[in-house]
């Protein structure tokens, strides 16, 4: 029986562009190695040109493309496979859970942030002001009202400075100062917003100085949260926006949270919290997946009942056999430990997302 001839590799790869150390990590080579076992860089020595750059390019997304196809088929219609799989060692043909997670709900966030865009109009972008000014009533009306007895409580000269700066309020510091902690801030962000809305000034340290508040650090940032308020009520599309382009960051970090519920409920499986999380990573990649897929529909016939399809069917059947699946248990167990944890999720989401966005609105 006759040996099999040696595979002959003609342009970068030729036995003749080989050297006998990796130019990567200068580990010894053989002229037989056509790639390097330590790092895996290809053994040429040949001076890169547009079409080895251009052939490498294709490779690595061809060579992506096949661990996206199989991520994308895994992940969508066949729950908790993907991570059963992950954690048993085949990840090299699977996209990085962290990072394709990202992807995914950067991507969806995008989409959504341009569906906004072109679907935006006049009359949405000011429904909440001009509801207030059919009924005759302003939102700024309502922040810079003051009881009757406000001028009686204040000085000769606040009332004069509050006259000279064109707002209905003012206190001195000295006056601020003498209040309880929490009437002095509230009083002092009444005047700031209210001599935001007449001036426009957004420098909180020229603003001082008009008012005559000492320039320190707390008085500074209270100005500007002021200036974020007025922001916020009057243009929340921008601040939605604000808010969704950190949402994928903010479940990054909530991910770990919900993982340790799983971790307890779990406790006697044999996986690690890391393990745990990345099921939950990949549970959050199918919801923005399906997103994704459903946004086109819901687009075409104006309405969202595919989304809601998806929370209220399609993403509750899944979260259960992705349970059952990955951790194989039997039917009633999962279904208790799914209902446990999709009421944990549900409350400590809530939680999490009001403290994400009082932060956010502190920060923006």
């Amino acid at each position: 029986m006759s040996k099999s001839k040696p595979k002959v590799h003609g342009g970068r790869k030729s036995m003749r562009y080989r050297g006998t150390k990796c130019l990567n990590c200068n580990q010894p080579l053989d002229k037989s190695d056509v790639y390097c076992p330590y790092c895996s860089q290809l053994n040429s020595n040949k001076q890169l040109s547009a079409k080895d750059f251009l052939a490498e390019f294709l490779s690595s997304i061809l060579v992506y493309d096949s661990r996206i196809r199989t991520t994308f088929k895994d992940l969508l219609f066949r729950p908790g496979v993907i991570t059963k799989n992950h954690v048993k060692g085949q990840r090299l043909k699977y996209a990085n859970p962290f990072r394709f997670f990202l992807s995914v709900s950067i991507i969806y966030f995008l989409l959504e942030s341009f569906i906004g865009f072109v679907q935006t109009s006049e009359k949405s972008r000011s429904f909440s002001l001009n509801n207030d000014v059919e009924n005759g009533v302003s939102m700024d009306s309502l922040i810079n009202e003051q009881p009757e007895n406000f001028i009686l409580n204040s000085s000769t000269n606040e009332v004069s400075k509050a006259k000279e700066l064109g707002i209905s309020q003012y206190y001195s510091d000295k006056t601020l100062d003498s209040l309880s902690f929490f009437e002095s801030y509230s009083k002092r962000g009444n005047i700031y917003y209210s001599y935001y809305l007449k001036t426009k000034i957004e420098n909180p340290i020229a603003a001082l100085d008009s008012l005559g508040h000492i320039n320190t650090f707390k008085h500074r940032w209270l100005y500007s949260r002021s200036v974020s308020v007025y922001k916020i009520i009057h243009n929340t599309d921008e601040f939605f926006n604000y808010l969704k382009a950190k949402l994928p960051f903010f479940l990054f970090f909530f991910a770990p949270i919900y993982a340790l519920f799983f971790w307890l409920s779990y406790s006697r499986n044999k996986y690690n919290f890391i393990e745990h999380v990345i099921f939950v990573f990949h549970i959050f990649s199918f919801i923005f997946l399906y997103l994704i897929i459903f946004s086109i529909p819901d687009i075409i016939f104006n309405s969202t009942f595919f989304q809601t399809l998806l929370f209220a069917i399609i993403g509750p059947l899944y979260f259960y056999f992705a349970l059952k699946k990955f951790y194989g248990q039997g039917k009633w167990t999962t279904l208790f430990k799914f209902v446990f944890l999709s009421i944990i999720f549900s409350l400590s989401f809530m939680v999490a997302i009001g403290f994400f966005v009082a932060i956010s609105a502190a920060l923006y």
